[in-house]
C-alpha cells in the first residue's frame, strides 16, 4: 500500500507524546538500574497496549467521530468518569513533562533562571504557538522531531556498543522489592504513553482529515503503526544508553531535573564525542518541548470536547479556557508543592497505570460495539489480544497494590 508522507501526522504525534518522560526518563532509568533486564516488561507493555491505541483511530475514520462521541453513546457516566479521571491527572501530567524540560532548558541554555521561570517560559511559549499555529504546526513540526531523534539515538547506541569495556547480557529480571517493583509499575504507566492518549489520538485523527481529505482508516493505522514503531526503537535506544553507560558504574540518575539533565546529555556525548553536547542537548530539549506542547494542545482539545458533550457548546472559546485553567495548576504546583521531578514523574506515572485498565476496556467495548461498522470491528486476533491486553494490566495493577 501506498502511502504519502504527508499522510503521516497523527501517528507521529502520539510518538512525539509518547518519546518524552518515558523514554528520556524512565527509559534511561531502566537501563541504568537494570541493564537489559527490564527488556522484557517494555515489549510486552508495548504488545498488550497495542490494541487499545491502534483503537483510537480507527474508530474515529470508521465513525467520523472522536472516542469522546463514542464514550457518551455507552453512557453518560462513562464519559463524567472520563471527565473526573482526566482532570485529576491533567495537571500532574503537564507538570511532570514541563518540568524535564525546563531541567534541559536549565543545562542547556544557562541556570541562570530557576526551573519555576523556565517552566513559565516553556509554558507561554508553546501556548502562544497553539494559538497562532494550531493544528497544522504540530504536524509538521512532529515529523521532523521524531525522524531526527530516532536516528540521533540508533547512532549513539551503536557508538556506545563499540566504546564499552562491557560484556552484553540479556538476562531478564523480575523486580522483588517494594522500590523495584513500584518502578516498574511507574515505567510501564507511561511506556509507550498513558492510556488516555488514545482519546487524543482519535481528535488528532480527526483534525488530519480536515487537511487531508483521503486519509481515512487504512492510512490512519499505517501512520499509528510507523509511529508506534518509533516508540519502540527508542524506547530500547535509551534503555541500552542507561545499561552502557550507568549500568554497575556506581552512578545513579538524580531526582532533581536540571541535574538528571546533564546526566541525560553527557550519555550521549560520551558516545558521540564532546563536539555532540550542544546537538544532543537541542535534540533532547526539542523532544521534551514537543512532549510539552502536545500535552499542553491534547488535555485541553479532549476537556472541551468532553464539555460540550456533558454540558452543551457554552463557549466558543472553550479549548482557550482549558488552556489557561492548565496553565495556571501546573504553574501552582511548580510555585507551591515544589518541582521535583523524581517524586512527580513516580506520582503521575503510577496513577496512569492504575487507570489503564478503565481506559483498556472501554475502548475495547467501543470497537466492538454497535456503534462501529461491522467492517472496522477487531478480527479475532485483535480480540485475543485485546482480553489479554486487559488482564495484563489488572493483574499488574493488583500485584503492585498488594505490595504496598
Amino acid at each position: 500500500m501506498k502511502i504519502s508522507f504527508k499522510k503521516l501526522g497523527p501517528g507521529l504525534l502520539f510518538a512525539g507524546a509518547a518519546i518524552g518522560v518515558s523514554h528520556l526518563v524512565q527509559s534511561t532509568r531502566a537501563g541504568a538500574d537494570f541493564g537489559y533486564g527490564l527488556i522484557w516488561a517494555l515489549l510486552l507493555v508495548h504488545i498488550f497496549k497495542y490494541p487499545f491505541f491502534q483503537f483510537a483511530p480507527r474508530y474515529a475514520l470508521a465513525t467520523g467521530e472522536s472516542l469522546l462521541d463514542g464514550y457518551k453513546k455507552m453512557g453518560k457516566g462513562v464519559l463524567i468518569a472520563y471527565f473526573i479521571l482526566t482532570f485529576t491527572t491533567m495537571f500532574t501530567i503537564q507538570t511532570t513533562v514541563t518540568i524535564v524540560t525546563a531541567g534541559i532548558a536549565s543545562s542547556l541554555f544557562g541556570n541562570f533562571l530557576s526551573p519555576e521561570i523556565w517552566a513559565v517560559i516553556i509554558l507561554s511559549i508553546c501556548a502562544l504557538i497553539l494559538i497562532k499555529g494550531k493544528y497544522s504546526f504540530l504536524d509538521r513540526i512532529m515529523k521532523i522531531i521524531v525522524i531526527t531523534l530516532t536516528i540521533s539515538t540508533i547512532i549513539a547506541v551503536v557508538l556506545a556498543l563499540n566504546t564499552s569495556p562491557q560484556p552484553l547480557s540479556f538476562v531478564q529480571k523480575l523486580p522483588e522489592n517494594t522500590l523495584e517493583i513500584g518502578f516498574l509499575i511507574a515505567f510501564m504507566g507511561w511506556m509507550p504513553a498513558p492510556l488516555d492518549i488514545s482519546i487524543w489520538q482519535s481528535l488528532w485523527a480527526l483534525e488530519k482529515r480536515k487537511v487531508i481529505k483521503n486519509y481515512d482508516v487504512k492510512s490512519s493505522l499505517f501512520d499509528f503503526n510507523v509511529g508506534y514503531l518509533a516508540t519502540i526503537i527508542i524506547g530500547l535506544g535509551f534503555m541500552a544508553l542507561g545499561a552502557l553507560v550507568m549500568f554497575q558504574s556506581g552512578s545513579t540518575f538524580s531526582d532533581k531535573a536540571s541535574e538528571f539533565s546533564n546526566q541525560l546529555i553527557s550519555m550521549y556525548t560520551k558516545s558521540l564525542g564532546n563536539w555532540s553536547y550542544l546537538i544532543i542537548g537541542i535534540a533532547a530539549f526539542t523532544t521534551m518541548f514537543s512532549t510539552t506542547l502536545t500535552t499542553l494542545d491534547a488535555s485541553p482539545r479532549t476537556m472541551a470536547r468532553t464539555t460540550e458533550l456533558l454540558f452543551g457548546h457554552f463557549s466558543k472559546q472553550n479549548y482557550l479556557l482549558w488552556i489557561g485553567i492548565l496553565i495556571a495548576g501546573t504553574v501552582s504546583i511548580f510555585f507551591f508543592l515544589g518541582s521535583g521531578m523524581g517524586l512527580l514523574i513516580k506520582v503521575a506515572t503510577i496513577i496512569s497505570f492504575l487507570t489503564a485498565p478503565f481506559y483498556a476496556i472501554i475502548n475495547y467495548k467501543l470497537i466492538s460495539s454497535k456503534h462501529t461498522p461491522v467492517e472496522w470491528r477487531p478480527s479475532l486476533k485483535m480480540h485475543v489480544l485485546s482480553w489479554l491486553g486487559i488482564l495484563f494490566l489488572i493483574g499488574f495493577s493488583i500485584w503492585y497494590l498488594t505490595t504496598l
